[in-house]
């Protein structure tokens, strides 16, 4: 089996309201999604949601993989072409499943099918009325665990977060569902222990996400040895290299990757965590590729569950029950595109005026007072 070629696509994901952070909201709640289709000689095409692979046998996966990164190496692989690199990683290792009659779960070794959820709503927007019915829609899922953005104002978020505490319980007779909060890199290290510790009077957490910058290692620690919660952090990170300090200076509680990167970094990740005794976690809006390699390491958590319906002319083949993903049995990863059907819903890159949550705002890190969904924030006026 050679490679022959790739095509790129690029669909949306439309979750009919707004969606955002700390850092912004897009109000339309439209957010694209690339998509790199590998084909074969075989007439097998993966799917990955690289430069240098025509010819080679795709069944090689890691190799291509290191192939690509010493390729990269003096640009630097991280961000867009780590990206890049992962989706076509992600492709490849859906090629060698279907080449192989397997789902990716069996082929990667897994033996349950089952991967544990939980909640991501992108919430930052929302009244307490479309919150409370966002998380019931989870909860009538099977979801006792969930994940709320917030940071700008401790009584929002104390609020909020008691509002999903009782939808989760009311929902599962529970006594503790699980709660997260994702600051997405607002608070300095002072602001992040004041505002959690003041949430911790009331709220049980069960972690704090991202609550300063990404690479702040001390910061993190910091962050860590000062609250009760667990500190959750990597999605934004791309390469080993870039964990080593962390891990060294222990600063994560919960180490995290993005299904943007791809298989083989989450891999890699999750045997570097587990070398430090530490749970992994993945994180994005369609993370089937790593929910597959998340039933073949022992150290996997809780995989995000954020949209209930995939993106335009997406098939997956897993479903959401009871809490979980339950994988499926179609070879590769379970991602069917139609071409044609985006082609034919002229889907094209959502129209954004600048603002959202993949822009820092000046403000980040800064506040003295407390910015309770503002105009920069909220879709809603209060």
């Amino acid at each position: 089996m050679r490679i022959t070629g790739f095509r790129t696509l690029t669909t949306v994901l439309d979750w009919g309201r707004p969606v955002g952070d700390a850092n912004g909201v897009l109000a339309d709640g439209r957010t694209p999604v690339p998509i790199v289709l590998v084909d074969t000689d075989e007439e097998i095409t993966g799917v990955g949601l690289g430069p240098h692979l025509d010819g080679e046998d795709p069944r090689g996966v890691t190799a291509l993989y290191d192939r690509m990164l010493r390729r990269t190496f003096k640009a630097g692989h991280a961000g867009a072409v780590f990206g890049t690199i992962g989706a076509f990683d992600t492709a490849l290792w859906d090629i060698k499943a279907k080449a192989a009659g397997e789902p990716l779960w069996r082929l990667l070794g897994g033996r349950d099918r089952r991967v544990p959820a939980y909640a991501s709503g992108l919430d930052i927007a929302l009244d307490d009325e479309e919150l409370v019915a966002v998380y019931q829609a989870y909860a009538d899922r099977g979801l006792r665990a969930a994940k709320l953005k917030g940071g700008l104002d401790v009584d929002q978020d104390r609020r909020r977060l008691a509002l999903v505490r009782d939808v989760l319980t009311d929902a599962g007779r529970v006594a503790r569902p699980a709660l997260m909060l994702d600051a997405n890199e607002t608070w300095t290290r002072k602001q992040a222990v004041r505002h959690v510790c003041e949430l911790e009077r009331t709220i049980d957490l069960t972690w704090v996400e991202e609550p300063v910058r990404r690479w702040d290692a001390d910061g993190l620690a910091a962050v860590s040895r000062g609250i009760r919660a667990s500190v959750a952090s990597g999605e934004n990170l791309t390469g080993l290299e870039q964990f080593r300090p962390l891990l060294a200076a222990g600063a994560l509680d919960v180490v995290q990757t993005a299904a943007v990167w791809g298989v083989t970094h989450f891999l890699r990740v999750a045997a570097l965590a587990h070398a430090h005794d530490l749970p992994v976690s993945p994180v994005g809006n369609t993370p089937a590729g790593l929910l597959h390699a998340a039933t073949a390491v022992p150290n996997h958590l809780a995989g995000e569950l954020q949209d209930l319906e995939p993106p335009v002319g997406v098939r997956l083949a897993h479903h959401v029950e009871d809490g979980a993903f339950i994988l499926g049995d179609t070879p590769g990863a379970g991602v069917d595109v139609d071409e044609h059907a985006i082609r034919t819903a002229h889907v094209g890159h959502p129209a954004h005026n600048g603002d959202g949550p993949h822009i820092r705002p000046p403000a980040a890190g800064h506040r003295l007072f407390a910015a309770p969904y503002d105009d920069t924030i909220s879709t809603h006026p209060r």
